[in-house]
């Protein structure tokens, strides 16, 4: 008896729970067919559209393209291929996974481009913008945006122009994926072996049973130091020994320059090039330009504002802060000893020490992960009622993730929630949140106008993504302050997805202005530091004691230790992201020199010739922020606001929470970010809350 033929389970119903994707089910074979079908559909979805005898109206037109789903068993194949092929790829790829990238991208950066420079298309779209019916606020908010993505994706460019937009996003697309996929090679190449017991000298246990583990899995002696952060943090704060921590700092911060196949120099070149004359070619002056549009801050000259003023503020503070670190390191090795950027975070330790008797080993006990997940989870319910609880029927990608389904606090299911917390190797390095399903609402009787009684509300999925400490063959998980932050920050982003409340897909979530993403996360990162929050599961790993109210107070009290230099670091990074994308005639210059000059503004520590953060910097080259990287401290400003209301009114107010669910984490896109931001305020953020909780005064005018 012949074997039934395997279906490919992309172009089946899934028959999972909440209609998760089947990572058990997926094979490499899968992704292709999937992706040439769903492009197949899509072409089949345009031509209906742009075909229909009848005059274009918002329902036959704008909601068609924004891909409304039905109640009979139609689904958005691209975008579900997509979304979970393009989620592995940063989370466990391999190299069959890199070459079907490199291989799909082209093709389909090409049918997104056949949709958005679709004439006939474009022609039902304008028609409806001047002539459409009354709309709902959010009806006006996606017609808006259909409009002016098409506008922005080049709809109005004459033919030869549109050609040339192709072969820019086609090529911008290529050298993005080709810039991460070279980042995470150089990341995984590198390893610092160590079999001689002495060199590890000053590292703490947590740091050298991790070695151990990483050595034993590349199945060698001794320890291995890996470039992942777990890592690399622990040997550049506590190794006594200079010269390895010379070479960590090196590898890590010379990756893609080196003369090899890895080499990001020319990529990161051609990607500044090819984003000016996209720009350009639609009609602004540098690619900053194209990109503030539709941003917060809304021009160059309110970034370049920004940027400055947290210069002024804070670099007075900064200087003084690494004047603290080299004296005590000439304290310590003598008046002629010249202090390096790898010196840097181990006698900053050092003094931290001093000052507060306080570092992060001492800490660690305290945040073993099961109780970290227990306390956030926690902190969820009491400001908004939620629940978490594990279920091992959804399928997941790799043994290290957990899957949950999410309660609202009337019971009802909200969302599905996945965790990865490790690295390994397949994996990039850094945190981010993503969704295997976004919300919106299905309209269940296409022949019937849209209502509350006529429409399912589709929940989302949403992951984060992490790196953090490794549990060892002796400890379980034992987690860093700043590593329950980046938990905090990404679990932000979580509950913007998961409390999305909105009608059309494409507005719900983080589906907002970049410079008001990052809010949510950033906001959540204020609890870490809380004594009421953190009583609620702060406990030894070993005796169950609670984190002592004498070192609650030592962490309050060391807040901003170092919290300028650490700010000018962020307002460095965005100066060399907007020096890139502001460039209005060709990029010539060699990338590291220019680096250097684009940021030494901001700089308070002797910069090295013979390194480069361009190269790395994944968020400018091959992510979402170019030209945007200055979000997180625009976004710093709304948290530090926002989060004063709570402390105002109790951090855990739930009427406070319920007005900041309402109000912002449930309305994605739906209105200006400004709009929803003062609808919880009551009124405009300002900086006067950041410089309080940083204990930065402001210079009198």
């Amino acid at each position: 008896m012949s074997e039934k033929k395997r279906l490919n389970p992309f172009l089946e119903k899934y028959n999972t729970p909440h209609d998760t994707a089947p990572f058990d089910r997926i094979r490499m074979e899968d992704y292709e067919e999937a992706f040439l079908e769903g492009i197949r559909r899509d072409d089949e979805q345009i031509e209906k559209i742009i075909n229909n005898p009848e005059k274009p109206t918002f329902d036959n037109t704008i909601i068609s393209v924004d891909d409304e789903k039905d109640g009979e068993g139609y689904y958005d194949l691209l975008g579900r291929v997509s979304t979970v092929f393009f989620n592995l790829l940063s989370a466990e790829t391999n190299d069959e996974m890199d070459a079907l990238a490199q291989k799909m991208s082209p093709i389909l950066t090409k049918h997104a481009n056949d949709i958005r420079l679709n004439e006939k298309l474009f022609e039902r779209i304008k028609y409806v913008h001047r002539h459409h019916r009354k709309l709902t606020p959010e009806e006006k908010m996606l017609l808006d945006n259909c409009y002016d993505g098409f506008v922005r994706s080049g709809a109005l460019l004459d033919a030869a122009g549109k050609e040339r937009l192709r072969q820019l996003t086609e090529e911008t697309s290529i050298l993005g994926l080709q810039f991460s996929q070279n980042l995470l090679k150089e990341n995984k190449a590198f390893t610092l072996h160590i079999t001689d017991e002495a060199q590890l000298d000053g590292l703490p246990d947590t740091a050298r049973e991790a070695a151990a583990l990483a050595a034993k899995e590349q199945e060698k002696d001794g320890w291995a130091f890996t470039l992942d952060f777990p890592s690399y943090s622990p040997f550049m704060t506590y190794s006594t020994q200079r010269e390895l921590r010379r070479q960590m700092y090196m590898a890590k911060n010379t990756e893609c320059i080196h003369d090899n196949e890895e080499n990001n120099l020319e990529i990161c070149k051609r990607l500044i090039n090819l984003r000016r004359e996209l720009a350009q070619l639609l009609g602004h002056k540098t690619y900053a330009d194209y990109v503030l549009k539709h941003r917060m801050a809304g021009n160059v000259r309110n970034v370049y504002k920004l940027l400055n003023d947290l210069i002024v503020a804070y670099k007075p503070t900064a200087i003084k802060e690494v004047a603290a670190i080299e004296k005590l390191a000439k304290k310590l090795e003598g008046k002629d000893f010249k202090l390096q950027p790898w010196d840097i975070g181990f006698y900053s330790h050092k003094l931290q020490l001093q000052k507060y008797n306080l570092d992060a080993e001492m800490l660690r006990p305290y945040f073993e992960l099961s109780k970290v997940i227990d306390g956030v989870f926690g902190l969820a319910h009491r400001l908004y009622g939620i629940t978490f609880k594990e279920n091992k029927d959804i399928p997941v990608y790799h043994p290290d993730v957990k899957a949950y389904e999410v309660f609202d606090k009337d019971g009802s299911y909200l969302a599905v929630f996945y965790a990865d917390f490790h690295p390994r190797k397949g994996k990039q390095g850094g945190a981010w949140m993503t969704e295997y399903q976004s919300q919106w609402k299905e309209r269940l009787d296409l022949k019937k106008p849209f209502s509350p009684d006529n429409c399912r509300n589709v929940r989302p999925h949403v992951s984060v993504v992490m790196n953090l400490t490794k549990p060892t063959e002796e400890k379980p998980a034992l987690l860093t302050l700043g590593e329950v932050e980046t938990f905090l920050h990404e679990f932000g982003h979580s509950l913007h997805g998961m409390f999305a409340n909105t009608r059309f897909e494409s507005l719900s979530g983080t589906n907002v202005w970049w410079d008001f993403v990052e809010l949510p996360s950033q906001f959540m990162e204020n609890f870490a530091i809380e004594k009421e929050f953190l009583r609620t599961f702060a406990f030894h790993y070993q005796t169950g004691e609670p984190i002592p109210d004498e070192l609650i107070a030592r962490i309050i009290k060391s807040r901003n230790y170092n919290v300028a230099y650490a700010c000018l670091r962020q307002v460095s990074f965005g100066l060399l992201d907007m020096a890139y994308y502001t460039k209005k005639d060709e990029f010539t210059d060699d990338i590291i020199p220019f680096e250097k000059k684009a940021w030494k503004k901001a700089m308070v520590t002797e910069q090295l010739p013979d390194t480069c953060m361009t190269v790395q910097f994944s968020h400018i080259m091959a992510g979402g922020y170019a030209a945007g990287y200055y979000s997180y401290k625009w976004a710093e400003v709304l948290d530090a606001d926002a989060f004063a209301v709570f402390k105002k009114h109790g951090i855990f107010d739930q009427n406070t929470a319920q007005s900041f669910r309402d109000n912002i984490l449930s309305k994605g896109g739906t209105e200006n970010p400004m709009a929803l931001y003062k609808k919880f305020k009551g009124g405009e953020p300002t900086i006067d809350a950041l410089l309080k909780r940083n204990g930065i005064k402001r210079k009198a005018s």
